[in-house]
């Protein structure tokens, strides 16, 4: 697993935390020091934190689970959701459905409903419907698209969060936390870390930050997913005349019998 630089993260500006007036004195042991009244991360500690948090998402994607990306914030959306999408993980973009994690069945059947509509699509079901129905239906359809269509592959709870702003994500915290689901998080200078498993003390404003963070992430699932893959095909057995089914092998027999050798041999 390829390991995190220390001058990767400061070209990003991973290092610039808040106004010191703003900061939370419980990520005090993350800070390096204050400049200009603004507050300098420690990024030997971010290092090390990255990749206790990388290690982790690689063993959750490695053993076939899946990790729930959370960032609805201008700046972080489009890149969780670019990113994120890529490794055919789920990610909520849009606002946090209240009861995403602790009434999880009823948002399981928000998402049963968007794909019975896409079924009255393909069986032209919904061409039989007036145009007042077909109306209704479409922005329905659309608004399940929009708050719930990133996690319609998600048939069970995840096995982590990872959240960029734990402050704006605050709903999405506190659910797991009561599931005991853990958390990975950006964490800035301003946050408490106190319900945080996987602390990552980061700039969680900037894009380049928040992009040189989630792509870490999602590179070390991806590293899982890869291993994961390669390990069932390794485990899966290789077809040969021994490993042929007996039934198989009753047929190719009964269809040596069917000629005699010579004609066998004479055939075109």
């Amino acid at each position: 697993m390829s390991k995190t630089t220390f001058q990767d993260l400061l070209d990003a500006g991973v290092h610039f935390g808040h106004m010191k007036r703003k900061w939370n004195p419980k990520m005090a042991p993350y800070i390096f020091m204050e400049k200009n009244g603004i507050h300098i991360i420690d990024l030997h500690k971010t290092v090390v934190k990255i990749d206790e948090a990388a290690k982790a998402l690689y063993n959750i994607a490695r053993s076939g689970r899946k990790v729930l990306f959370v960032a609805t914030k201008k700046q972080a959306k489009d890149i969780v959701a670019e990113k994120v999408k890529a490794i055919d993980m789920p990610y909520v973009t849009e606002r946090w459905p209240g009861g995403m994690l602790t009434n999880f069945p009823t948002i399981r059947k928000a998402v049963k409903k968007m794909n019975t509509i896409d079924r009255m699509f393909a069986d032209g079901t919904f061409e039989t419907l007036s145009k007042r129905e077909k109306l209704q239906i479409s922005r329905q359809r659309a608004k399940l698209e929009k708050n719930l269509g990133s996690i319609a592959d998600l048939s069970r709870l995840p096995a982590a969060l990872f959240i960029v702003d734990i402050q704006k994500e605050a709903n999405a915290v506190k659910e797991a936390k009561r599931l005991n689901i853990p958390v990975i998080a950006m964490v800035d200078t301003c946050c408490d870390p106190t319900n945080i498993d996987f602390v990552i003390p980061a700039n969680d404003d900037a894009a380049k930050s928040i992009e040189l963070i989630v792509g870490i992430a999602c590179n070390a699932m991806q590293e899982g997913l890869d291993e994961r893959k390669g390990e069932r095909e390794k485990d899966e057995p290789v077809k040969t005349d021994e490993t042929a089914s007996p039934a198989r092998k009753i047929r190719a027999r009964k269809s040596k019998k069917d000629y005699p050798r010579e004609s066998r041999d004479n055939r075109s």
